[in-house]
């Protein structure tokens, strides 16, 4: 399931800074190439953190704060003191996100899009095992895995879920794939079976969703011992993904 992996979809040409960095090349930087946000890295291009237009806009609309008297006196906390810093901040290392939230290559789509929604991040570092950049995900990169194309999607569908995992036999049941949605159609042999298909199907790559056309010959609902080979080859096979 290669395709599913961040290294399959990151940016390797990244626009990147060094903490000794201006404010002004920063923002020269993030003009210059269309960008939001960007990498600071040391000299062995490890991550520091990640500087964003908003960690600018928070420097800018700050500095009125830094004219108070009582506020420069004042006895402040460590995290004030981090924070004043910021504000204060004239280098990409002052004024940069740390520690960044990173992921690594081999990694999930579906762990780098968790990682952005819990994080409200729009980017992530890609680094390797030394913490070294090796490219850039973004939202908009993640969204590339819904322009697979349907024939493409039909054929790991019936290749990975249905034949290898389910043991079904080619042409079992009917499989459509229209603008990434899945039609699953047809009779299977238990009634466990069902949901346990679509489940599948709704995880492939590029599918946008699953519509169940599905009957069973047999109810094994109020089974309370079965065979668990198409389990346990469902379970690992969601496991590689």
């Amino acid at each position: 399931m290669d395709h599913r992996q961040v290294g399959r979809l990151m940016n390797t040409e990244v626009v990147k800074a060094r903490s000794g960095t201006s404010f002004r090349e920063v923002v020269n930087l993030l003009g210059r190439h269309r960008k939001t946000g960007l990498p600071v890295v040391d000299a062995d291009g490890k991550v520091l953190g990640v500087i964003s237009e908003t960690d600018l806009m928070f420097r800018q609309a700050a500095q009125d704060i830094l004219q108070n008297r009582w506020y420069n006196r004042r006895r402040l906390t460590g995290s004030a003191r981090a924070a004043r810093a910021r504000k204060r901040g004239l280098r990409a290392g002052e004024l940069m996100t740390s520690p960044p939230v990173t992921i690594g290559p081999h990694q999930s789509v579906t762990e780098a899009a968790r990682l952005m929604v819990t994080g409200k991040l729009d980017r992530l570092p890609v680094v390797d095992a030394e913490g070294r950049l090796c490219g850039l995900v973004t939202r908009t990169d993640l969204l590339k895995v819904f322009l697979r194309p349907d024939e493409e999607i039909r054929e790991e569908l019936v290749t990975e879920v249905l034949v290898r995992t389910l043991a079904l036999r080619p042409g079992a049941i009917g499989v459509s794939v229209r603008a990434g949605v899945v039609t699953l159609s047809g009779r299977l042999r238990r009634s466990s079976e069902v949901p346990l298909a679509l489940r599948l199907a709704g995880r492939i790559d590029g599918v946008v969703a699953v519509i169940d056309e599905l009957e069973y010959e047999h109810d094994d609902t109020a089974e309370q011992q079965g065979e668990q080979t198409v389990r346990d080859r469902a379970q690992e096979w969601l496991r590689r993904m």
